[in-house]
């Protein structure tokens, strides 16, 4: 999957790529992208991050929530430091500058490709699908927090801060990237509500290892367990930074 807005740039790649065996779907328009993204099933993504009436970040967000192991390339003409590291938060694996060489680029692809095939199988997620972690399955669709003693519907808000936790699960998701793509907005004011969604959601998980919480001493925020114990799924706050779902693999 192939998408740049401009024509001449992405048309030069197409015809290289497609010399080199690859079979390739352009696009233009980030929107459309983003649609006939969630349709098909793609190896590897190149993604220009500066496109037209589109935000590219945005379409890479949204491409990393659909599918978590696809390799994407992010193509950009900034090379700040900011926002090679927003890229990376995103979820892309290389993120290249322009100018670039044609064949290094193909170079680039194909190392990612013998990684991540030799690695990881594809994997396709589907909003309608649950997603299981823990003794926790969530049901995106009718917004269920599943667990063997109860279901749990959820808020809207909920279910999406649950999902993008998810989609990033084990890595520390910054507290920016939750509000803009849960909220939308970076203020005080939805800052101070995250944080309220984010004891909720560890208020319902704690269900999985209630009698191993200890009492609250005075002035005490941060939940502690039993000497030894270690929770096997646990919503922690990474101070001033983020947040990250922890999950024991089973």
């Amino acid at each position: 999957m192939l998408v740049d807005s401009s024509d001449n740039l992405r048309h030069v790649i197409k015809d290289y790529l497609e010399m080199s065996g690859y079979e390739v779907i352009d696009f233009k328009d980030g929107r459309e992208a983003d649609t006939q993204f969630n349709k098909g099933l793609y190896d590897i993504s190149v993604i220009d991050v500066a496109l037209k009436h589109y935000d590219g970040f945005k379409l890479l967000s949204n491409m990393r929530k659909v599918d978590k192991n696809i390799p994407i390339i992010v193509l950009s003409s900034c090379a700040a430091k900011e926002d090679r590291i927003k890229g990376f938060n995103l979820g892309c694996d290389d993120y290249v500058t322009k100018p670039f060489s044609i064949e290094e680029l193909g170079l680039r692809m194909q190392a990612i490709l013998r990684r991540c095939h030799a690695t990881v199988p594809h994997e396709y997620i589907s909003e309608d699908e649950t997603i299981k972690f823990g003794n926790f399955q969530l049901n995106y669709t009718e917004m269920q927090l599943i667990h063997p003693k109860v279901t749990r519907t959820l808020t809207r808000k909920e279910c999406e801060l649950l999902k993008l936790l998810l989609d990033h699960k084990n890595k520390l998701v910054p507290r920016e990237i939750i509000l803009r793509e849960v909220w939308g907005e970076d203020d005080n004011t939805t800052s101070r509500s995250m944080d309220v969604f984010m004891t909720k959601l560890r208020g319902y998980i704690l269900i999985d290892c209630e009698d191993k919480v200890l009492p609250k001493e005075p002035g005490q925020r941060k939940v502690k367990y039993e000497e030894g114990f270690q929770p096997p799924v646990e919503i922690c706050n990474i101070h001033g930074t983020g947040f990250m779902l922890r999950v024991l693999d089973n």
